[in-house]
């Protein structure tokens, strides 16, 4: 009879251990930006947009390599400076702005469609959003009809819930006081 071995994630001990001190050339650094395929920009940024609560920072057309990306993040209009340097300067010192780049025509493709990472071969799992009451967040985006892949009562994970975009890609819907309960 063979040994079935058991599968486990890293201990606290050894996570913390293989973790290295931040190099003190890195101080500065900061998480500026994550980056998703969409197919159709009118449909992504309706949803980042008025579903979300998210505000289109800036724009940026390339047309020799036919593609535009859309910075998003959660900052006031009014913040924005109005000249075009300035503004790309200002938005790439944003923190954690989602990055949707549109290459040009697939809007058009009925076969076009990107992979979220949760089907296999997984990868690319989901991006977070903290909201101040899942409940009432979710009502709403029920209201809005957005798709749930899993609702805030699902599952062993109570309190928290996951939506898709327009592209299919996971987004998950928590209020940071709850995740104190789950982990």
């Amino acid at each position: 009879m063979s040994e079935q071995s058991e599968f486990s994630g890293l201990s606290d001990e050894a996570a913390y251990n293989v973790c290295s001190n931040p190099d003190p050339s890195t101080k500065d650094f900061l998480l500026q930006q994550t980056m998703l395929r969409i197919k159709d920009p009118k449909k992504s940024l309706d949803f980042y947009t008025r579903v979300l609560g998210m505000t289109l920072l800036q724009k940026c057309d390339f047309p020799t390599m036919k593609f535009s990306l859309y910075f998003l993040a959660y900052e006031d209009k009014n913040d924005i400076p109005k000249d075009t340097k300035e503004r790309t300067a200002w938005t790439f010192s944003r923190k954690a702005t989602l990055e949707l780049t549109h290459n040009w025509g697939t809007e058009n493709d009925e076969n076009q469609s990107y992979h979220n990472g949760n089907s296999d071969p997984r990868g690319f799992g989901h991006i977070g959003i903290a909201v101040p009451d899942v409940a009432a967040a979710c009502k709403r985006f029920e209201e809005l009809g957005v798709k749930f892949v899993k609702r805030p009562d699902d599952g062993k994970m109570k309190g928290l819930a996951f939506i898709q975009d327009p592209d299919g890609y996971w987004i998950e819907i928590l209020n940071p006081n709850h995740m104190v309960t789950l982990i």
